[in-house]
C-alpha cells in the first residue's frame, strides 16, 4: 500500500509539473511548435537517466521508496517518453540491435499511426 501511495504522490507532482511547464511554454512561445512538450520530454529523459544510474551506483543505499516516488510516479506522470528513451538506451547497452531497431520503428511508426487514428476517431465521436 505504501508503494502505491508513493507512486500516486509522485504522479500528482509530475502531472502538476508537466501542466505548469507546458502552460508557461505555451504562453511564452505560442502554439506554433510544441516547445513545452519537447522540454518536458528531454528533461524527463535526463531525470530518469540520472536517477536510475545514481540508484544503481552511488545511491544504492537509499530507501526503496524513492524508486516508486521518482521514476515511476513523478517521471511516469511527467513524461512517458523518458521511460521509452531509457529502455532504448538499455537495449543499446546490451547490444540488442534488432530489438532496439524494432522498438524504435514500432514505437514511432505505430505510435504515430495510433495518434492519427485516435484523432480520426475522436473527431467522429
Amino acid at each position: 500500500m505504501r508503494n502505491a501511495l508513493l507512486v500516486a504522490l509522485g504522479g500528482a507532482l509530475g502531472a502538476l509539473a508537466r501542466y505548469g511547464l507546458a502552460t508557461v511554454a505555451l504562453k511564452r512561445f505560442g502554439p506554433t511548435f510544441p516547445y513545452g512538450t519537447l522540454f518536458i520530454n528531454v528533461t524527463g529523459c535526463a531525470l530518469i537517466g540520472f536517477f536510475l544510474a545514481a540508484v544503481g551506483g552511488r545511491w544504492s543505499g537509499i530507501h526503496a521508496g524513492w524508486s516508486y516516488l521518482v521514476p515511476i510516479g513523478f517521471v511516469g506522470a511527467y513524461t512517458t517518453f523518458s521511460t521509452y528513451e531509457y529502455e532504448m538506451a538499455r537495449l543499446f547497452e546490451a547490444g540488442a540491435w534488432t530489438r532496439l531497431a524494432a522498438y524504435f520503428v514500432l514505437s514511432n511508426a505505430v505510435g504515430f499511426a495510433a495518434v492519427v487514428g485516435g484523432i480520426w476517431l475522436g473527431r467522429r465521436a
